[in-house]
This record gives C-alpha cells, structure tokens and sequence, in this order.
C-alpha cells in the first residue's frame, strides 16, 4: 500500500488482525476469542428462532463473527448469503397473491411456534386466551 493510497476501515482491520495473527500467542487468542464470542452468538440466534425477531439474523451474525478465523465458517456464510438471495429473488419475480400467499404461509407457521413454544414453556394457551378476548368472555 502507497503512503498516498487511503487506509479503508476494512484495510486497518486486516492489518490489525495480521499483527495479532503474526504472533503465535495472539493467533492462538484470536482463534479462541473469534470461537467463542462465535458460539455466543450463534446459541443466542439459535434460543431466538422460534420466537419473532432477528433470530436467524442473529445466527448469521455469529457465522460471519466465526468467518474471521474459520475457512469452513467463510463457506457457509458464502453458501448461506448465495442461497437466501436466491429465495428473495425467486420470491419477488412471483405475483402479488402468491407473495401474499408466501407471506401468510410464514405468518401462520410462525404463529404455530410461538403458539407451541408458549404453550410448552409457560403452559399458556395463547389461541384460547385470544378466542375468549374476541368472544368477549
């Protein structure tokens, strides 16, 4: 890199993790600290997925944390960012019912595990409470 070329964020991080990487003891704890924080996340994303929210999102943060260090997470990451552009793709060259369609599909299955994980949890039946709500009971 030239002195006149400017240093880009993604440049300064490299070069901060090459410094860290050129050090076997520093490689070591950038392997360990990248796993773990990793793990972290992924187990938060993985708690939240049945439940409406970024879970997936979240999953995917943790892989692309692990993709710092690991060649296999990068992979995944490469597959998994291929794969769900590809379904968004497919799904906005569909018609408005069938996105409509889609869309409700995903509604009524999310539903059905937040319905369920409730239920198992905390042993509440939301779909009753919210038939005697409308019932007016």
């Amino acid at each position: 890199m030239s002195q006149s070329e400017p240093l880009t964020e993604e440049r300064s991080h490299r070069g901060v993790l090459d410094r860290i990487r050129s050090n076997p003891s520093g490689h070591l704890a950038l392997k360990i600290g990248v796993g773990v924080l990793g793990a972290i996340v992924v187990a938060v994303g993985i708690v939240l997925i049945p439940f409406p929210g970024p879970g997936w999102a979240i999953v995917i943060l943790g892989l692309a944390i692990w993709a710092i260090e690991f060649h296999w997470a990068r992979r995944l990451l490469h597959f998994t960012k291929k794969h769900v552009q590809s379904w968004t793709h497919w799904v906005l060259r569909q018609s408005l019912p069938m996105r409509a369609l889609i869309g409700t599909a995903g509604f009524i299955f999310i539903s059905a595990v937040v319905w369920l994980s409730v239920k198992l949890t905390m042993d509440v039946d939301l779909a009753a409470l919210t038939w005697n709500f409308l019932a007016g009971a």
